[in-house]
């Protein structure tokens, strides 16, 4: 195959990234987005490689019974969603088969894989939203990066999104039109105004607005006020100092400019305070359900003692700390740690202790201390755990290991070291916190052999 070939095509199965894969007449693997398993297509060829090319959609000869349509003008271009032209049911199937294929196939691992767990709700589900800003014509934007780009593609709506929460953003690009206020250039490094970053929390309904900007300015303090008359759940509005030259979002400084320095919201019966640095699941209600799994699979009495790797503001731990004798949390985020000590005073949990350290030292250090560990509960971020981490939590020797992840790639790798160190995946569960996306999560039962 050549570039801008033209080639008949059957789409027979998905990647990860959530583009459609089949098989060219000379047997090559050919990737195309925006397709569906069982599509039948002519096929426009964009990129060749030695074993496998891409390429996009010319014609759709006979559509699959999966494909819908979809209900976003934006989905084509936007780098948001992924799967909004497949029915949700097939959504759920792939999502599965990523999850089982992960821990087949990397991790050699034949747990029970249970039924994934859907969401209730695939729009308007996000707590958080994270927006890049950008000047177009010499007028701030804001939006998502369009696919493989880092150009931002200006947001009229967005169905992941609650209705609020452009009306919040409007208003914030509204002030810094009418103000002269400059918008970060990524290629200079020069510029005020990042990213608009709102959280809210699903049952309060308190909401946070945090501007990431480049250094503490005064500019945005008549805003904070106005935005918070003109929408009454803002009850908090914060800038984060990011002067770095760098992708990540967040810098480590918080200036509150308005209202609290967090906002609370309440999970699996809990009040829970969030900072801006805090980690919270963007879907609240999937992820009580999600932890609710994660409880049933640690089988907790009240004569364990739990640890909560990667605790976050204490979430997880915080939710089973009446099953259990103790709970000691570890995050190395200091906000945090110091959130998830505030959560349990504010719930009056007496038997929990937060540690503010890297996963695996504090790991080692409770080894050291000779520290009795009947379950491990690990929730890392979508790197995985470290050696040192899994080491640790073997060293610890405890009866059960849970695995909450959000990406079953680095789960399956991490929880086939763990098997090759005496434990054994016994079950796995996929579940869906961010319909229409090709995110899943997964909780996976490790049990000493």
């Amino acid at each position: 195959m050549k570039k801008n070939d033209f080639i008949s095509l059957e789409i027979t199965g998905m990647t990860n990234e959530g583009n459609g894969v089949g098989r060219a007449p000379d047997g090559q693997a050919v990737f195309v987005p925006f397709t569906a398993t069982g599509d039948k297509i002519s096929c426009k060829i964009v990129k060749t490689a030695k074993s496998y090319a891409y390429g996009i959609v010319d014609e759709i000869i006979n559509p699959s019974e999966h494909r819908c349509d979809s209900d976003c003008e934006a989905f084509y271009k936007c780098g948001g969603c992924s799967f909004r032209h497949l029915s949700y049911e097939h959504e759920l199937q792939i999502k599965q088969d990523f999850v089982r294929d992960s821990f087949e196939r990397i991790g050699k691992l034949s747990p029970e894989f249970e039924d994934i767990l859907g969401c209730c709700q695939t729009d308007g589900y996000r707590n958080k939203a994270q927006l890049p800003v950008a000047s177009v014509d010499g007028k701030a934007v804001a939006g998502f990066f369009s696919k493989r780009s880092h150009r931002v593609m200006p947001l009229r709506d967005c169905s992941l999104q609650p209705k609020e929460f452009i009306g919040i953003i409007n208003s914030v690009l509204c002030y810094q039109n009418e103000n002269c206020l400059s918008c970060y250039d990524e290629q200079t490094g020069k510029g005020l105004l990042r990213h608009i970053y709102i959280r809210r929390a699903e049952h309060t309904k308190e909401t946070m607005l945090c501007l990431v900007v480049t250094k503490r300015t005064s500019d945005y303090d008549k805003l904070a006020g106005m935005i918070a008359e003109k929408f009454p759940q803002i009850v908090s509005v914060v800038l984060n100092i990011n002067p770095k030259n760098t992708n990540v979002v967040l810098g480590r400084e918080c200036v509150t400019i308005f209202g609290k320095d967090t906002i609370t919201d309440v999970m699996c019966n809990n009040k829970i305070e969030i900072s801006p640095l805090s980690f919270y699941q963007v879907n609240t209600p999937q992820a009580e359900r999600l932890y609710a799994i994660a409880q049933e699979y640690a089988q907790l009495t009240h004569n364990d003692t739990l640890l909560d790797l990667y605790c976050g503001a204490g979430t997880i731990g915080l939710s089973m700390a009446d099953k259990v004798k103790k709970l000691i949390g570890v995050e190395i985020v200091p906000p945090a740690i110091e959130n998830a000590k505030r959560n349990a005073s504010l719930n009056g949990v007496e038997n929990a202790e937060f540690i503010c350290a890297d996963a695996g030292k504090a790991a080692s250090r409770l080894v050291e201390k000779g520290e009795k560990i009947d379950v491990i509960i690990a929730d890392p971020a979508r790197k995985g755990c470290d050696k040192l981490s899994l080491d640790s939590m073997i060293k610890l020797s405890p009866k059960r290991i849970v695995m909450v992840s959000c990406n079953h790639a680095t789960a399956a790798r991490d929880c086939a070291y763990l098997e090759q160190n005496g434990y054994k995946a016994v079950k796995c569960r996929a579940v869906d916190l961010f319909p229409r996306t090709t995110h899943v999560e997964c909780v996976t039962l490790m049990v000493k052999r």
